[in-house]
Formats: C-alpha cells, structure tokens, sequence
C-alpha cells in the first residue's frame, strides 16, 4: 500500500468538501464569471459563512454511490447494474441527492427514471437512450472522487471502476471524465506536479476525445501564458464555452476549468480551488473535483486552517438513511481505506481493523488535526483543536484551552449526534437525520485535566433533549489532581424525544481571583451497545419536507393529532433509526384508514430492500420482503377493519421474523436475506394510514 494511506485518503477527502463548500455559494446560473469577479475579486477563502453547510448533491453520489461494493456481490469485480441499484436504493425520489431537474433536462434525474422504468444501466445512461448532450453532462465526473481514493497509484483501475459507476447516467465524454479525474486522484497518491497528474488523467482517455483536446489546448495556453489565468478563463470562454457544448452544465468547458486550475494552482491546494472557484461554471463541481486531486497530492499541512475549521471533520448528507446522512470525516477515512485495501487485496492493519466501527461512534483522535464535530458553546472561554501533547491511547486527543474561567462560569463541550432545522442557514438538497446516538446505548470517553491557574475544575457529562432544549446532567466530578479519568453513563430516555448534544458541562470551580486556566484533553469517545428509545409523534416537526427524525419516500405526510399521517398513490415509506440495526422488537401503532397496505418496517436498507409486517391485503395479516421487488414471506387470514386502532409487534431475531397484533402472536417465518437496517412505517398501495409512536428495543 502506498505510504500515508489513510492520512492522504482523509486530507483528500476534506479537500473535496473544502471545494464543494467554497464554490457553492457562486453556483450558476444566478452567478456568472463576470458577477464572481465583481463582487468578490480574487477568492482567498470562503465567501459566505454557514451556521453548518448543508448538503450537496457532490458529496453525496461519491458516499451513496460507492456503497455497491457493500450492497452487491464482487465476486465478479463492480458492473454498472450495482451501481444503478445503489441509485434506486439510496435516492428519495425527487428530494435530496441530485438535482431532479426533470426527464431529459437533468441528466441523473433522466437516469434514475430510466432505471425505475426498467432500462438497465449502461443503457440507462447512454447516448442511445438519451441523446448525445444529455448523456455529456458533468456528472459524469462530479460522482466518482471515492473510487479514485480506494485505489490509490492504480489509475487504470481507478478509471474503470470510475467509467462502470459513471455509465449508469452518462456515456461519451462524459465517461473519459470519470476516467481523467478518477485517474488523476489515484495518481495524486505519488505524485504532486500537476502536470504529471494531467499526464495520467490523458493516459486513460482516447486521444481523439474532445476531453483530451480542451485539456491539451489549456496546457498548451498556460505554456505561452503562465501567469494570468483569467487570460485562460477567456480563451475558454472563446473556444470551448457552454454556447459550443450545450445543456444545462456540459462536461467541456467544465473539464477545461479543472485543468486550468490545476496548472494555474502550481500544485497549492489553497489556489487550485481558488482559481477553480473564480472561473465560474460549475463551481462546487469543479473546485471539488481538483480539491481531492490536491488534497491527495499535497496533504493535510497543504490545505490551510480557514478552510478545514468550519468544516470541523463533518459532513452532512441527503440520501435516504437519516442515520448514514451524518457523516464523521475520520471515521469515513478509515472506512475508504479499509475498501483500498479490500480492492488492493492486501490485509488491512489490525489497528486500522480496530479503529472502525460502521454500526457504532469510536473517535479515536489519531489523525492529524480531527476534531470529529466536538463543538463548544462559549468560544470566549473554550476553544477545540487537535493535540499530540497527550492521549490516553494513541498518539492524538481533543485539546479544550479553557482560559479565566472561574466558579459559576460555564461552557459545554459536546459532539452533535442529531441536527435539526434551525442548525442550517439553507436548505440545499433537503437533508434529513436520524440520531446516531439513543437511550440505552452507553457513552465512555477519558478526560485529562492539565491545569495551569486555579484550585480545580467541575464537569458534568449531560446530553440535550431537543424538543426541550433541556440539558440532562448525568452526575459530576471535581478534578484536581493530574491523570486521566474515565467517564462513563447510559443515555436516558427523553419522553419519546432525541438527543441531539451528548458531551460535558465544564464549569470554573476557583474563586474568581484564581481564575482556572489550562488545557482539558479529551480521548476515546466512544457511544455502542444496544438502545431502547421511543418516538413520540406528538412530540416532532415537520423539517425538510419529513417529520423528525424520520426520512420520507413518496407520500404526503403530517402529525395529525400525535399521530403521523401517511396518504399515498402507490407506496410511501418513513424510516428512522442506526442504518445498522440487526435483532430487535418494534412496538407501533396504525389505524387504517383507506386502502389495503398499512405496515411496520424494519431491516430497510434504503427503497429497494426491507422487511414489512402488518396488513398488506384485505381480510390479511402478512409479513413481506422487499429484495429489489416486493414478496410475501408469510401470510394469514386476520379481519382488521377501517378506523380500528391496530397494536403491531415486529419481532426480528437472526432469520425469524414473527408478528404480534394487540399481544396475540400471528405469524413467524424464517428468512436470511436482510441481516440489518433502519425501521419505520410503510405503504405499499394507495391509501390513507395512521401511524402512531413507535418504540424501538435491539436485542
């Protein structure tokens, strides 16, 4: 494996979210080259501040997409069908993810609807089916930046796996730029001068494309123009610009902006995204794509403070998991390395093995500068970085500067396992959570005290009830003396609501001419075991178009009455809960009231798989799968009736799945197709439902 694996794999992917988050605000259509000149002038860091960044639809096709390699067999390497499926499965239709742009306008939402309509990729994606200009849009490259990161110095294969995920929407030059920047990214693992990544990138494409020819024509420019690279933005403009490739966002000129700013950037992350942003187009797609490029080749010291602060090693997402749409960037490293190694077929570290865990949180601190989303409440007296000066295990650690605090003076230091409305200044692409942290599960971290002024300082672990806002303290301690020391609690229930703050209250305990000063190290915090929590639909709201902390496909929903009203024309599912949740008991409640399909749902691992118990048929109880297409497992006579309020149990332990309706057992059947998922409520026909509060237990 390449040398700093994990660490290239962590600064490129920070790197690609430093150039989504600096070129969206200065997206087209409403921002022209000429307006990002004038108002801005020359970028040197982000042009607008958010409370968090939402979501974009950049960052979620490399995560959503990738995850084929879990969802499908590679016995036989990746085809374009498992993509595709991971498209169907991971997309709420019209909401989130890309832009739904409409059918032979938006070339993903073209795609999408050519693969429900049952034209299988690479068809779905392919200059027959859709035209020449559809199929040659940008994202064939803007949704491949994760395959060049699991294999890494390997561009060949790089590219094609690339090209495989690309065709599922795109064909023509659309696919030679899957396979340029995904080459340029495997190559960034070895190799910094911009120019030899370039080289690599044309090494995969035909040299009779119109892709090496923009990329050949700008490196010829820059040869006679080395230093203005508006100069070069012109000639684009003249040659190469959106009036000669048409649609909505062509691959071309775009294409031709990434590789002027890479040359132009003379291998500085800083000014490749820069310039990427400056030059206007497709600017969130463009400076990402060169930011992980750069971010490989130069590195976590190349990408400077301002940008990766605000991003504080987290990412939010919108695809179908609330759970999954949280994204902690360290962890997400691990994880992509774990794939490279997989792909590479050499045995991962065992420290690396150990230092993921998919179904739990573990942040371990190990990689330089993370932070994993710790957050404080009052900069004035708290301030986070990373810190190689102390760690319980390991080599890294949370460093908390407290500074003239004194007793009465507060400040919490938290990690925010759930995010609500009101933590956003937009909403771009619609983004919904699930927590991934509830009541039961056990949270353990150490603390280490370096005092340097004062007698001793107070903490308190709490977690933050957010329908209340409360703050739940959890017991306290005194420290004084120098050591680390554990903290360990479970979460408490919150009366049916979530927590979306778990961290400690850091309180002065000195007399004011004292004042406590010094550096509080945090270290291996870790939240697993298995939760038991209620959702109380009274106590929800309706935010980004789902009812918290549910997400929603198809259907029009509302709380009506405390209840969660589902009406649909075909089917509508709402799913919540840790995306890898195995054995458990599901408690809810639904009242039918139109229609034959009124279900609970458990095991869902996204709209094409799932496990479904309840009524699905007149005078019917049933338990189904839906594996890619929906099927009945089991299935006995049960006369429910409109109106009547219906007590379902949802039991799934291993291969048994059994359904309870008001306390009386009455189905049980055995399948071992799904092992893990969300859980929820379901339609499967047109028809009105009222689902009540749903009560989850792992066992």
């Amino acid at each position: 494996m390449v040398d700093n694996y994990l660490e290239k794999v962590y600064s490129g992917f920070l790197g690609m979210n430093v150039g989504i988050r600096l070129g969206a605000p200065v997206e087209p259509t409403i921002w022209t080259y000429e307006r990002i000149e004038r108002t801005y002038g020359d970028i040197t860091g982000y042009v607008k501040d958010f409370i968090n960044f939402a979501a974009d639809d950049d960052a979620n096709g490399p995560f959503y997409f990738l995850r084929a390699l879990y969802d499908e067999d590679q016995s036989q390497g990746l085809k374009p069908g498992h993509v595709a499926n991971a498209w169907l499965n991971y997309a709420r239709e019209e909401v989130g993810m890309f832009w739904w742009g409409g059918y032979g306008n938006s070339t993903e939402h073209t795609a999408y609807l050519n693969l429900k309509n049952g034209i299988e990729a690479p068809k779905s994606g392919s200059i027959e089916q859709n035209g020449k200009i559809i199929a040659e849009q940008i994202g064939g490259q803007i949704f491949i930046d994760t395959w060049g990161l699991v294999l890494p110095d390997d561009i060949n294969k790089a590219a094609d796996y690339a090209a495989i995920a690309a065709s599922v929407s795109h064909d023509g030059e659309g696919i030679y730029g899957a396979r340029f920047i995904a080459a340029c990214i495997s190559k960034a693992f070895n190799e910094r001068n911009p120019m030899r990544l370039i080289e690599a990138g044309l090494s995969v494409i035909p040299e009779s494309s119109t892709y090496a020819a923009v990329t050949k024509a700008v490196v010829d420019f820059y040869k006679e123009n080395p230093k203005d690279f508006r100069a070069c933005r012109k000639y684009l403009e003249d040659n190469w610009g959106y009036d000669k490739y048409r649609g909505v966002c062509h691959i071309i000129p775009n294409a031709g902006v990434c590789v002027l700013a890479l040359i132009y950037g003379e291998g500085d992350f800083n000014r490749t995204v820069e310039i990427a942003t400056m030059c206007g187009w497709d600017t969130d797609c463009n400076a990402g794509n060169v930011g992980t490029i750069m971010g490989v080749a130069c590195g976590l010291d190349g990408i400077k403070k301002e940008y990766l602060s605000p991003i504080n090693d987290s990412i939010v997402l919108s695809g179908i998991s609330g759970y999954l749409n949280i994204l902690d960037v360290p962890s997400y490293a691990k994880e992509l390395a774990l794939l490279g190694y997989k792909l590479k077929g050499e045995e991962a570290p065992e420290w690396l093995k150990e230092a993921f865990k998919e179904d739990e949180i573990y942040f371990d601190f190990e990689l330089p500068g993370s932070t994993h989303n710790f957050r404080v409440s009052n900069p004035f007296y708290c301030s986070i970085k990373h810190s190689e000066d102390k760690a319980y295990k390991g080599k890294g650690s949370l460093a908390v500067l407290f500074d003239r605090m004194e007793r009465g003076k507060k400040c919490k230091i938290f990690y925010k396992p759930f995010y609500r409305r009101a933590d956003f200044s937009d909403e771009r692409y619609m983004p919904v959570f699930s927590p991934k942290a509830y009541s039961g599960q056990e949270v353990s971290f150490y603390v280490y005290a370096d005092r340097w002024n004062g007698e001793s300082v107070y903490l308190s672990p709490y977690v933050r009830n957010t329908a209340t806002k409360e703050e739940v303290l959890l017991g306290g301690m005194v420290i004084k003396d120098e050591g680390w020391q554990e903290i360990k609690f479970t979460i408490p229930h919150c009366d049916g609501a979530m927590i979306d703050e778990i961290g400690i209250v850091f309180e002065g305990n000195s007399p004011g001419k004292y004042k406590d000063l010094g550096i509080l190290y945090i270290d291996e915090f870790i939240i697993k075991g298995k939760a038991s929590y209620e959702i109380k639909i009274a106590k929800q709201g309706k935010e980004f178009g789902s009812i918290t902390p549910f997400s929603h496909n198809h259907g029009a929903w509302s709380i009506e009455d405390g209840r969660m009203q589902a009406i649909t024309v075909d089917h509508c599912e709402a799913v919540t809960g840790n995306y890898f949740t195995r054995d458990l008991v599901l408690e809810g409640s639904v009242i039918p009231e139109r229609g034959v399909s009124h279900l609970m749902a458990a095991r869902v691992q996204g709209a094409i798989r799932g496990y479904y118990a309840g009524f699905n048929a007149e005078g019917r109880a049933e338990i189904l799968i839906n594996n890619k297409g929906l099927k009945t497992l089991a299935s006995t006579p049960y006369p429910w009736e409109f109106g009547k309020e219906y007590k379902l149990t949802f039991t799934l332990e291993g291969s048994e799945l059994s359904l309870a309706i008001n306390g009386e057992e009455v189905l049980m059947t055995v399948d071992n197709t799904l092992s893990y998922g969300m859980v929820g409520y379901s339609k499967y026909a047109l028809g009105r439902s009222l689902f009540g509060d749903l009560k989850v237990k792992e066992l």
